[in-house]
């Protein structure tokens, strides 16, 4: 996982837990809409270190003969570190509008020497994926009842009804990706007001539950902003690593479903 660092920040972008299938047909899609787009930066300390792009492409698509939203997440390195370690990541999904199912997921990945193209195929009803990587032959995984892809867990978290969640109360996703299902688990945290490019705004505060590990530092080293109101945009995420913090913030967004909710 830790060649996803920057799709971590983004989709890190919650005692009781709820399940996607406690959750499933309980919530309701108010959060977004085709054409919003919402843009960020990362920066090391304060050096700059890349820019991504999240947005949900202005038309619906048909994918096994599902209805589907397409959502699209972009990221690139800049300034020194775009010399030491050149990023053009491009990770993609198409979600059922009526269950928030992906249907079809991509990955385009260019880091440094290393590249990927991805395409994985969901069969919900069987319980499998297909994942073919560059052409190449495909491979068929069994996966869980109601599993995600990495982008169509962060939209999904959008859809869930915070008003009930309480302080420590944990998010359970379930998402395939590298070949494998993984929990992703997330803590809620409560609520603050952050001053962000858009102004300041009333956000809640989710912090992924990480395993142990050699990159992040500490027990809720990863820490996301998201809008309290209906839209629950990230505003911001910061990773406490032990070579110090990365962090992203918000530096724009339009077509927004809702009003932000500003902070006086």
């Amino acid at each position: 996982m830790k060649k996803h660092i920057l799709l971590v920040l983004i989709t890190a972008l919650c005692s009781s837990s709820f399940s996607p299938k406690e959750m499933e047909g309980k919530q309701t899609q108010l959060s977004f809409e085709p054409g919003e787009v919402l843009s960020y930066k990362f920066h090391y300390g304060f050096v700059n270190a890349g820019v991504a792009d999240i947005e949900v492409l202005p038309k619906l698509y048909r994918v096994n003969d599902k209805v589907c939203y397409k959502m699209n997440i972009t990221g690139k390195t800049t300034g020194s570190f775009d010399f030491f370690l050149k990023i053009r990541n491009q990770y993609g999904t198409y979600v059922d509008t009526s269950s928030m199912k992906p249907q079809k997921a991509y990955r385009i990945i260019q880091e440094g020497k290393y590249k990927l193209t991805e395409i994985t195929t969901f069969n919900h009803s069987d319980g499998k994926v297909n994942v073919n990587k560059n052409g190449k032959e495909d491979k068929e995984y069994q996966v869980p009842t109601n599993v995600q892809d990495l982008v169509s867990s962060y939209y999904y978290l959008r859809t869930v009804d915070f008003s009930s969640v309480k302080v420590g109360d944990i998010i359970v996703l379930k998402s395939f990706l590298d070949d494998k299902t993984y929990d992703f688990s997330l803590r809620y945290l409560g609520k603050e007001k952050i001053k962000t490019d858009l102004g300041k705004v009333n956000a809640i505060i989710l912090s992924p539950i990480m395993p142990e590990n050699g990159l992040f530092n500490g027990k809720n080293s990863i820490k996301a902003w998201f809008s309290d109101d209906l839209n629950r945009i990230p505003l911001k995420a910061k990773a406490e690593m032990y070579v110090g913090s990365v962090e992203m913030d918000i530096t724009a967004s339009k077509g927004l479903r809702n009003p932000l909710n500003m902070a006086k």
